[in-house]
This record gives structure tokens, C-alpha cells and sequence, in this order.
């Protein structure tokens, strides 16, 4: 049962020091009863006192970790069923799955493919994290060869080692072991041997079992041996069986507070499906329902697009707005005499913004200063908008060196801040833009016609 507030606060030393940066003991109690800070953030706790409580107020579901160094990612951790209830912890992965059956080209083309999928949105570099690399023939030479290819075929990749034979699972684990891979394959008949390896190289462990009793039965199994850094699958291979999997896993972790299921899940995607569009619609299916892991059988900017954008939509904290980066960010093929336009860095806004000037033709540049991730009347209602946040932004992103246009569009709808821009920056002209983003491409047009009139 989970501890109260007072419950914990019994536990801590009572010292008021403020060194957790709360106020008092009680108050650091109560936050830590809600999950919103760690025991460890009391200095002056006994280390007894911190197990019981990390143990009491850990998530019903585990967080486990694979990769290593910059490549190292989270799994699990989740508190809620439904994001709006509070918010997603540990985004969902993406795979491109590789067997030793392949033939060279089409080994080839997926490293091609995953190296070219490989953008940035709202600060969010994309690409895929997983290569899942699956031994089907049974021989482990073959095996090998192909984990080497695509551990230096794909850099940013970490491997997921697909195999129920202990003893090519040690080999493969060998070649890679730097880049803290997934071990999947852990099953009823060699359950020992497989976390006797994820013990000696400190893996992730993928368990996997024909239906949820089986699979509810091995994990109390690997619990009893010790173990619990794990990924979980059913070997069901219907969509409506699997969809019922993991929703029932995560379910029975979170709903039914049973750790025994308080694991994250790995879903293949390429098995229930080989169409590419299907496969598209079941991963979006499973961003949103309790995928930790997904496997596709390729990747393209077709299927990464969506996925990605979608993902990053679920895994956002609702209660904080997207924000893009500040900065000056060049539009077309802008040159130093090109407009200036200002707006807001809440995603949304930016990005229509942007859409807008893209579809005028008109090559521009798009001034984003610290608007605290608002929209613009929010942002200037709240005064994070101001003559002063412009100006500043033009001095920090250095405007008056990169561009000769001393002219600077803002928005209509904060047409009022007119003056207070041209005192802040004196030899600086201010253009009131449209009130709507859909008028930007006319208003442009029409701007530079004058300009070159």
C-alpha cells in the first residue's frame, strides 16, 4: 500500500534544513507522497529510511534502461492510464527489424533507410533508437556477421538481440556489449540461462511467453531468481489479441497495483501486419496504448513523420506548453535584405507561422525571442511579449550584425506594442503585420512589391 504523507514524514529526520529546497520536512513529505520529488533529495536521511521509501513510493511500474553513454534510454515508469490524467513518462522507441535471412541489399537498404531518417522537431532530434536484430537461421557465425554490420551501419542505433539460444545470445552479446543492447528471447525452456547473462552484462531482459498467464507465470519465475530488468511480449500474433496484452499488462500493474506485470512491453508490428500503411496505423495504435517498444519491418520519412510527430504529442506534458528553440530562424533562401518578421516560440504558433511564410514564396526571417511558450496575446497579456523580450532578442541573436533591414514585422494582434519596440530599439522601424497567419503570404507579397517599387 502506498505511503501518506505522514507516513513518510515519520520516516525523516525532521531537521527542517531546507537543503531539499522545500520549506519544511512535512512539506517535502507531502510532495514526495505525490511523486513529485525523489528520497534521495533529503541529505539527512538514514539510508534504511530511504530504501523503505524508495520501494514504497516507486511507480507500480518499473523504469528500466538500455543503451549506453549518449544512447542510453528509459522505459517504463509510468504513474497514469490515461495521459490526461497527469502526464506519459518514457516515450515509446521505435525499431527496424533485421534477420540473418535477409539478403545483403535489403540489409543494405534498411541501414540506408535509418540513417536518413534523422531530423529535428521542437528540439526533438528524431531517428530510430533500436536495430532489432533477430537470428533465424541458427547459426551463429551468420548471426554474428550480420549484428557487426549493422552495429557499424547504424551509429545511433542500439541493438536488440532476438534470439532464444542461450549460447548464440552470449556471442552476439560479446560483439556488442558497448552499446548496453536489449537481450529478447527469454522463455520458459531457458528462462536460467538467459537472466544468468542479463545478471553478468547488467541487460534488459525481453520475456516473452505463448499468452498473459504464461507470460504472468515466467515473470514470478525471473522475479524469484533475482531479476528484474525486463521487457515484456506475448507470442500472440492477432492485432486484437496483442492490443488486449498490453493493455491488460499495464492495467494490471497500474489499476491492480500488481508488480508482477509493472513492466514496460515490446510490440512487434511487423509480424501482425507486412502492409507498410498497416503497420503505420498499428504502431500509431500503440504510441497511444502502452507501447514501450515498437518494431517495424523499415522506416521512411512516409511512416517516420507521423510516428514521430504523434509520439511527441503523447509523450508532452500537458501541462506545459511545446515551446521551439529561440532564436533567428532563416525561411527560403533569405539574404541579409530580407523581411524580419517576429512571433511567439509556443510550438503551434511558430509552426503555422512558419507554414505561412513557406507558402508566400517570399524568402524571410523569423525572429522567436523568450515568450515563456505562449501564444501572442497570452504572451503579451502575461508580459512576456514586450518591447523589451524583442529588443533583447535582437541583441542576443545578434540581428543587427546578420541582417541590413532595420524594419521589423510583428504581429497585428499586438499592434499596441508598436511604440514600445521603437523605443527599445532606436533606428528600428516596426511593421504591424496581419492579425491572422492566413493573410502573411498576401501581406508579404505585398511588402516586397513595395520594397522593390
Amino acid at each position: 500500500m502506498a505511503l501518506t504523507g505522514m507516513d513518510i514524514y515519520k520516516l525523516l529526520p525532521k531537521k527542517n534544513c531546507k537543503e531539499c529546497g522545500f520549506p519544511t520536512c512535512l512539506a517535502f513529505a507531502m510532495k514526495l507522497a505525490q511523486g513529485g520529488v525523489e528520497a534521495e533529495k533529503c541529505p539527512y536521511m538514514s539510508e534504511d529510511a530511504k530504501t523503505r521509501l524508495s520501494e514504497a513510493t516507486a511507480p507500480p511500474m518499473r523504469t528500466v534502461k538500455f543503451g549506453a553513454g549518449d544512447r542510453c534510454y528509459s522505459l517504463g515508469g509510468e504513474t497514469v492510464l490515461f495521459r490526461h490524467e497527469k502526464t506519459f513518462v518514457n516515450r515509446t522507441r521505435f525499431a527496424v527489424a533485421f534477420s540473418d535471412t535477409m539478403s545483403d541489399e535489403e540489409i543494405q537498404s534498411k541501414i540506408e533507410h535509418m540513417n536518413t531518417v534523422d531530423y529535428i522537431r521542437i528540439s526533438e532530434e528524431m531517428y530510430v533508437e533500436i536495430a532489432a536484430v533477430e537470428c533465424k537461421s541458427g547459426n551463429k557465425d551468420t548471426f554474428l556477421s550480420l549484428i557487426k554490420r549493422v552495429k557499424d551501419g547504424c551509429k545511433k542505433a542500439v541493438p536488440m538481440i532476438i534470439t532464444s539460444d542461450p549460447e548464440i545470445a552470449k556471442a552476439a552479446v560479446e560483439e556488442c556489449k558497448e552499446l548496453g543492447p536489449i537481450l529478447f528471447g527469454a522463455n520458459e525452456q531457458n528462462y536460467e540461462a538467459m537472466v544468468n547473462l542479463a545478471k553478468q552484462y547488467n541487460l534488459l531482459l525481453g520475456v516473452t511467453a505463448p499468452d498473459q498467464e504464461k507470460l504472468y507465470e515466467l515473470v514470478q519465475k525471473i522475479q524469484n531468481l533475482g531479476y528484474r530488468e525486463l521487457l515484456l511480449s506475448t507470442e500472440s500474433t492477432s492485432l486484437k489479441q496483442v492490443f488486449d496484452d498490453v493493455v491488460n499488462i499495464r492495467r494490471t500493474a497500474l489499476v491492480s497495483q500488481d508488480r508482477t506485470f509493472g513492466y514496460p512491453t515490446v510490440v512487434f508490428a511487423n509480424k501482425l501486419a507486412k502492409e507498410k500503411m498497416m503497420q503505420l496505423a498499428i504502431a500509431t495504435l500503440f504510441v497511444e496504448k502502452y507501447g514501450s517498444v515498437i518494431v517495424l519491418d523499415d522506416i521512411d520519412y512516409s511512416l517516420a513523420l507521423p510516428l514521430f510527430a504523434l509520439r511527441q504529442n503523447i509523450y508532452t506534458d500537458p501541462q506545459r506548453p511545446m515551446k521551439v528553440e529561440q532564436g533567428l530562424y532563416k525561411i527560403g533562401s533569405a539574404d541579409e535584405n530580407a523581411p524580419l518578421l517576429v512571433t511567439v516560440d509556443f510550438a503551434l504558433t511558430y509552426f503555422i507561422v512558419s507554414g505561412e511564410v513557406e507558402r508566400s514564396k517570399v524568402p524571410a526571417w523569423v525572429l522567436i525571442p523568450d515568450a515563456g511558450g505562449y501564444s501572442v496575446l497570452t504572451a503579451w497579456a502575461a508580459g512576456k511579449l514586450s518591447g523589451k523580450t524583442i529588443a533583447k532578442a535582437v541583441k542576443d541573436f545578434t540581428v543587427e550584425e546578420k541582417l541590413k533591414t532595420r524594419e521589423i514585422i510583428i504581429p497585428g494582434k499586438v499592434a499596441v506594442l508598436k511604440a514600445d519596440i521603437e523605443d527599445e530599439l532606436p533606428g528600428w522601424k516596426v511593421v504591424v503585420g496581419p492579425e491572422e497567419a492566413a493573410l502573411l503570404p498576401k501581406f508579404l507579397r505585398d511588402y516586397t512589391d513595395k520594397k522593390v517599387s
